[in-house]
C-alpha cells in the first residue's frame, strides 16, 4: 500500500510546481502523515516535480521544536514507531489553513495540534 495516494500525489505535486514557479506561494497541506505509537508528524504541502520523493511540510518529530522543511517519503515510509508501526496517513486529514499557518500554530504550542 501506498502512503499517499496518487490523487493526493498529483495535489502535491502541483504545488510543487506552482511554489517553484511563484515565490510567496503559501498552500495549505495535503496530507498528514503521523506515528501511531510515537509522537511524530508531518504536514505535506508540496513534493518536489523533478525529484517526487522529496517533499516539503511542516515536520514534527514530536521533540517540542516543529519546522519546515523536506522529507523524503521513501525515508518515512520506512520509520517505525516503539511498537514496529509505520507511518500512517490520516484519512480524516482536511486542511483548513495554510502550512504558514500551522507551522506559527505549531511553534508556539511546541508541536503540531492539526
Amino acid at each position: 500500500m501506498t502512503l499517499i495516494p496518487q490523487t493526493l500525489r498529483d495535489r502535491l505535486l502541483a504545488n510543487g510546481a506552482k511554489s517553484r514557479d511563484t515565490g510567496a506561494f503559501d498552500p495549505r497541506p495535503v496530507a498528514k502523515l503521523f506515528t501511531p505509537d510515537a509522537g511524530a508528524t508531518w504536514l505535506l504541502s508540496e513534493l518536489d516535480p523533478d525529484d517526487p520523493d522529496l517533499a516539503f511540510g511542516l515536520c514534527d518529530l514530536g521533540l517540542g521544536c516543529p519546522e519546515l522543511g523536506h522529507v523524503r517519503l521513501s525515508e518515512l515510509a520506512a520509520v517505525r514507531g516503539r511498537l514496529g508501526l509505520p507511518v500512517e496517513r490520516d484519512l480524516h486529514f482536511r486542511a483548513d489553513k495554510s502550512l504558514g499557518t500551522y507551522a506559527d500554530e505549531a511553534r508556539r504550542k511546541g508541536r503540531i495540534t492539526a
